[in-house]
């Protein structure tokens, strides 16, 4: 592996979150009341437009919906939804702004994909290609792109079959997903030579780095989080299999 030094991009001063396994539910006027606060508290910590305020507030609003019928993300994560599953993605869009083409792999309710599409609103060539073999998860993401506007489109294919999709990316994403080994298993045939990926991974991230390593060469870049202690985003390129790997 061609590892490049780590790094921390800190465009803006963040606490690290402590996550608890589980949380008990809340009722909705408390769970209002947390989503206000945690709205708060990102929106403080990254400098978007009102325009991409709106679409995220309307993103927000269409999950808390469909959730009721579909479980999207864990019911006890619903107060956190700012914190816990939309900051990645607004974090992301910094580290990777100047990207423009995308495929988000197993994109389920939307995290990262759908936040990056609805940062590259406005912007010329944009593209986000959501990989979601999940029908009623595909029909939630079609229904926010199209209310919303969004320049994305969704596949609903197993990552396997979408080899000219991912052929076509300048940045790659997962989130939650698979295993670094088994990432670069899904992607390395299809890149082209100058696309990154962009993987959230979490406090056991050097354990899947050692394990990805024994069967892949690449550079990357690690990203330190202040969203989560211990987190990080991988930034990888120039990926190859190793011989006899």
């Amino acid at each position: 592996m061609r590892k490049q030094p780590e790094r921390s991009i800190r465009p803006f001063a963040r606490t690290a979150v402590a996550r608890p396994a589980s949380r008990p539910r809340m009722g909705r006027a408390a769970t209002d009341a947390k989503l206000a606060e945690e709205r708060s508290l990102v929106l403080s910590r990254h400098g978007v437009s009102r325009e991409t305020v709106e679409k995220l507030d309307a993103y927000v609003e269409l999950l808390r919906t469909w959730q009721t019928r579909i479980n999207l993300i864990s019911p006890s994560t619903i107060p956190e939804i700012w914190t816990r599953h939309l900051e990645d993605g607004l974090w992301l869009s910094h580290l990777a702004r100047n990207a423009t083409r995308w495929v988000d792999l197993g994109s389920g309710a939307g995290f990262p994909g759908l936040v990056l599409s609805i940062t590259l609103c406005g912007r010329e060539g944009a593209e986000m290609h959501l990989v979601e073999s999940n029908a009623k998860k595909a029909a939630f993401l079609r229904t926010v792109i199209r209310e919303l506007s969004l320049p994305a489109e969704v596949h609903v294919e197993r990552i396997e079959d979408c080899s000219e999709i991912i052929g076509g990316a300048e940045a790659v994403s997962a989130r939650a997903l698979a295993s670094l080994d088994e990432l670069c298993a899904l992607v390395a045939p299809h890149l082209k030579p100058d696309a990154k990926c962009w993987f959230p991974k979490g406090r056991n991230h050097d354990e899947e780095i050692a394990a990805a390593s024994a069967h892949w060469r690449f550079d990357m870049v690690k990203h330190s989080s202040e969203i989560e202690d211990g987190s990080v985003m991988l930034e990888i390129r120039r990926l190859e299999a190793l011989a006899g790997a």
